[in-house]
């Protein structure tokens, strides 16, 4: 089937980030949607709670690993963390799905979808500690072969300045291993991810990137 998968070919997409909905919600449909270039997101605050967003970003954000801006002071604050991989998955998500953090949208089905999706060794964290060996940040997302898609970064407000961009930045160097072509997908550009130099591609071309992304090896996850 292709990119296309079970959404049909981009063609058909309507021309705004939500293409569709869904009362299925499972590991595999996750997966093929990834392969798609879709991603799934609750709709709390809509008509439709109960269904399953499914988007695909007219214009979505990557990060290009060749690319990234490491000001000064991030520089600094690397060296105050030690970041690790899968070391403390269910905490990270748990931190992520805190129903206190604003625009919250991490539920019971995303959690009980991607921890199996965890377990199954196709989504990965990547955590933030410090030297008192306290979680101070850290991200999760899916990885296919050549692409990793971030769903949700954090960082503690108390002990953790910048801990989710070293976060991020353990990420990338797990993904630039050599191997040209990898996708870091950020879904959107938010002003966070734009100091590190995240980028707006228009879908087709975020479709063409992945179609490549998809034919590379996988990174070696537990490298840091």
């Amino acid at each position: 089937m292709g990119l296309s998968g079970v959404f049909g070919p981009e063609s058909s997409w309507p021309d705004q980030d939500l293409i569709a909905l869904s009362a299925e919600f499972d590991p595999d449909l996750v997966v093929a949607a990834y392969a798609a270039g879709v991603f799934p997101m609750p709709l709390p605050e809509s008509g439709w709670p109960d269904a399953m967003g499914w988007w695909s970003p007219v214009h979505r954000g990557i990060l290009p690993l060749d690319d990234l801006r490491i000001t000064r002071s991030l520089r600094k604050s690397v060296r105050r963390y030690t970041v690790t991989v899968d070391a403390a998955f269910e905490d990270v998500v748990a931190r992520c799905a805190d129903p206190r953090r604003p625009s919250g949208w991490i539920d019971g089905r995303i959690v009980e979808v991607y921890s199996a999706l965890h377990h199954a060794g196709v989504v990965h964290s990547v955590e933030a500690w410090t030297p008192a060996g306290d979680l101070a940040g850290g991200l999760y997302g899916v990885s296919l072969r050549g692409l990793f898609a971030g769903e949700s970064m954090f960082h503690d407000p108390v002990i953790g300045r910048d801990a989710s961009k070293v976060a991020l930045l353990g990420l990338a160097a797990v993904l630039d291993d050599g191997v040209e072509g990898r996708l870091l997908d950020v879904q959107w550009v938010t002003d966070h991810l734009e100091t590190l130099g995240a980028v707006e591609v228009d879908r087709v071309d975020y479709l063409r990137l992945l179609g490549e992304a998809l034919e590379l090896p996988p990174p070696r996850w537990e490298a840091i």
